[in-house]
């Protein structure tokens, strides 16, 4: 069970880290394009259509800047977290509460491995911050309600 244990720890960090880097790389792309975009040509002649045109996608690449920004940064984190199995949540540690598994990393949609839904919580997370330290079978209160850890490995 153990083994099994490690092996989905590692499925679920490959793919976390997957789908961050399909965000950059999508990240880069919407940059990259508006940046070129912004560029005018070397004719010498520009019209007021063609100056507006290229500040409106320089201001988009520079709106683009930030998404690839976060993106680094959130592969960084993943790629500097400790992802070893644990009996108490911490970052890198994946736990499972009213049905629903989530991995202490950084934020995400939704993701599937092995067939079972994953989502990504941040460390910075109000959610991560009551229940950091607990372990399986111990309760905290969210939003007014008490919650159970079903399982933390």
């Amino acid at each position: 069970m153990t083994s099994d244990r490690v092996a989905l720890k590692q499925a679920i960090q490959d793919r976390i880290m997957s789908l961050e880097e399909a965000e950059l790389a999508s990240a880069i792309a919407h940059y990259e394009a508006f940046l070129k975009d912004s560029l005018l040509d070397d004719r010498e002649g520009h019209d007021k259509d063609d100056l507006v045109g290229a500040r409106e996608n320089a201001d988009l690449a520079a709106a683009f800047d930030h998404p690839v920004q976060a993106h680094h940064a959130k592969i960084d984190v993943l790629e500097n977290l400790d992802f070893s199995m644990t009996d108490s949540v911490r970052p890198g540690a994946v736990v499972r509460f009213n049905g629903r598994s989530f991995v202490v990393a950084v934020s995400t949609t939704r993701f599937e491995v092995d067939g079972q839904t994953y989502m990504g919580i941040s460390q910075q997370s109000p959610i991560y911050k009551a229940m950091a330290g607990l372990e399986a079978g111990d309760t905290f209160v969210f939003n007014g309600k008490d919650v159970e850890i079903e399982d933390v490995f």
